[in-house]
Parts: structure tokens; C-alpha cells; sequence
């Protein structure tokens, strides 16, 4: 039972943390950085290999991330001491040093990462739309529950739902998907009605439910039922410019739903416990495995979204406060101090074990250990 979580999640850590290394990797080497180390996970090497250039590619016991360390480095964060560089390391060396490129280049090379997940997901979309289709198939409301907040704000029977809080319906799916990630106090439904279209301001209720998976969670509900329009599924192979599109489109889609659920939760307009950490993911990977690949792809895809997003924010130690750093650097005309960076790292790592701890209470949380 328990291996039928772990080896999932592990395959889907492996490959996410595996595409953002080597996107830094990829630009690295472009530049003329050394690289000494390519590290999926941390802690003691299990085991590795050498490569010609003589990086270190290894496999460490705690697969919870990576890193690609660049020549001269004095730690994983990529910093180095300027002052000793022109004493320890002669021309031809110093070529190879991440801290000397031109700031853009540096900004690349730490961009690469979460853009190399944003691809994944694309390249992963991009397939299953090509090669199994995507749905497209109009959503009509069958049922409005009595004395539901569908009913109490004017949705009825037949209604053609068109758009939910701006965001285009373009198939039963999204419905769902539109209602979950709304923060709003109230959801815009644009529906036509005969000939008519109308917008109808809908305020959901908070319900403890159960996902697809069996999984309890509150969910925001109106009340509705729903299905096909003329009761016909439009399920589309895409050719390849409409396949990019809708993958690029479904990459822009979550990523900004996503912020504004994390900035929902700051405000207190959206649900905290829904925040997971490894423990929900490595049960969720699980679960979604036994739906088949597609499923398990799919999943791939959005947690490569979230792992680039996420290391895109400006908090130092992840990618997003090294170009906080070069933003800085950029204004001001040189670097921030030695000492001004390392209390910034400070910052980051309390924020991030903040984070850790306060996603681990939630699977603990999840698997029934705090009732």
C-alpha cells in the first residue's frame, strides 16, 4: 500500500525537480559556467557519476528538491567572496565563474529553472491535447438544487453557462475549475437563457466534500448540475498551433489563479488548509496513479506549474530572491554586500520552514492525526 505512494511520487518529484535543475544546467552551460554539481535531492549521495566536463551527477537519500552548484561557489546559494577570486583562481578559471557573467546572463541562468518547468507542463498539455483530445463540449445546467445559491441568484434549467467570473466556459470541466479558484465573495455567471444572455451574481457555500480521489475538502458550491449541451460530447483532437495555444493558455490559467488563491489566503478569503506539502502530495500521486497516465501526467504538469511559480517568488534561497538580488543589483549599479545578502538568506529560511512546518501540520492534519 505504501509503495504504491511512494514510487509514484517519487517518479513525479524526480522528473519535475530533475527538468527545473536542468533548466539552470541548460543556461549555464550556454554561458560558460562551470558546473560541479547536478544534485536531485539533498543529504548523503546515494550514488552519481562524473561527466567529461566534470560535473558531479548524483542522486542524494532526501528527494525533496536539487540543486546545480556553479564553479567557485562557497555554497549552494551561489555565493563567492569577490575579493578572493582574483586571488585564488588565474584567467582561464575565472571564465567559468557564475559571480562574473553580466547580470543578465546570471538572471537567465536562475530564470531557467522555474521557466523550464512552465515548459514541462506546455509539453505535457501540448500532448494530451494533440494525441488524446481535449473537451469542449458546451455546459447546460440539467438541475438547480432548491434553495441553493444557484437558485437564490436566478440560474435555472437549460441555462448555457458562457463565462464564470470573466473566464471563458468552454466546457463542462471548467465550470468546476472556474467555481474552485474564485476568492470572491460572489461569482459572476454569465449564462444565455433562450436568447438572451444574462449575468447572474451567485454567492457559493462553503462545503465539506470529497474530491474525486475520496479526499474530504471544502469546496465552494452553488448548487447546480450539470451536462452536455443537446447531450452531445465534443471531445477535439487539436492540431499543433490550437494544441500550443490551449496548453500555453492552461499554464497562464493556473498560474494566475493560483496567485490570487495564495493572495486570497493572505486575506483570509480563501481556505488555508487546502495548502499541502510532500505528505499530500506523495498520497494525492498516488491516488491519481491508479487513474491511469494521462491522469498522472496531467498531475505532473500542474505541479510543475507550481514548482516553477513557487521558486519565482522573491524570498532568498529560492530562484525569485537571487532576481530580487539582480533587480537590486540593476538600480543600484552593483551587487548588495556580502553581509546584506546573508541576513536577506536568513529572512528566507524562516520563511521557508515557516511554510514547511505549516504544510506539514496540514497532511498531518489531512491523514487524521489532529482530528
Amino acid at each position: 500500500m505504501l509503495l504504491s505512494y511512494i514510487v509514484p511520487f517519487l517518479i513525479l518529484i524526480l522528473v519535475v525537480v530533475f527538468i527545473h535543475e536542468y533548466g539552470h544546467y541548460y543556461f549555464a552551460k550556454r554561458y560558460g559556467v562551470g558546473v560541479t554539481d547536478f544534485s536531485i535531492g539533498f543529504g548523503k549521495e546515494l550514488f552519481g557519476w562524473n561527466d567529461k566536463s566534470g560535473t558531479r551527477w548524483k542522486i542524494c537519500a532526501i528527494p525533496l528538491g536539487g540543486y546545480v552548484k556553479f564553479f567557485g561557489d562557497r555554497n549552494v546559494y551561489s555565493q563567492a567572496d569577490h575579493k578572493e577570486i582574483y586571488e585564488k583562481y588565474n584567467e582561464e578559471d575565472r571564465q567559468k565563474l557564475f559571480t562574473l557573467k553580466p547580470l543578465y546572463q546570471r538572471a537567465l541562468i536562475v530564470f531557467g529553472g522555474p521557466l523550464a518547468n512552465f515548459l514541462l507542463a506546455i509539453v505535457i498539455f501540448f500532448s494530451i491535447y494533440t494525441f488524446v483530445g481535449k473537451d469542449f463540449t458546451p455546459a447546460v445546467i440539467n438541475e438547480v438544487q432548491k434553495d441553493s445559491p444557484a437558485m437564490i441568484g436566478g440560474l435555472k434549467e437549460k441555462d448555457i453557462i458562457l463565462e464564470i467570473d470573466g473566464n471563458e466556459v468552454k466546457s463542462l470541466m471548467d465550470v468546476s475549475k472556474y467555481i474552485t479558484m474564485s476568492t470572491s465573495d460572489f461569482i459572476d455567471f454569465k449564462v444565455k437563457r433562450n436568447y438572451d444572455e444574462l449575468i447572474l451574481k451567485i454567492k457559493p457555500n462553503m462545503v465539506m466534500s470529497e474530491d474525486n480521489l475520496g479526499n474530504k475538502i471544502n469546496k465552494r458550491m452553488v448548487g447546480i448540475k450539470l451536462g452536455a449541451y443537446n447531450d452531445e460530447i465534443n471531445h477535439v483532437k487539436l492540431g499543433p498551433a490550437q494544441a500550443i495555444y490551449h496548453a500555453a493558455n492552461e499554464v497562464y490559467y493556473v498560474s494566475i489563479s493560483s496567485l490570487k488563491y495564495l493572495g486570497g489566503m493572505v486575506m483570509g478569503k480563501a481556505d488555508t488548509s487546502q495548502l499541502g506539502g510532500p505528505i499530500r502530495i506523495a498520497k494525492i500521486s498516488g491516488q491519481v496513479a491508479t487513474f491511469g497516465v494521462i491522469a498522472f501526467i496531467s498531475m505532473m504538469a500542474y505541479i510543475s506549474i507550481s514548482l516553477g511559480l513557487i521558486n519565482l517568488f522573491p524570498i532568498p534561497m529560492l530562484d525569485g530572491g537571487h532576481l530580487m538580488f539582480y533587480t537590486f543589483e540593476a538600480l543600484l549599479g552593483r551587487p548588495l554586500s556580502q553581509k546584506t545578502q546573508e541576513g536577506f538568506f536568513r529572512i528566507g529560511l524562516f520563511l521557508l520552514l515557516s511554510l514547511m512546518f505549516f504544510t506539514t501540520f496540514n497532511d498531518l492534519k489531512d491523514l487524521g492525526l489532529f482530528g
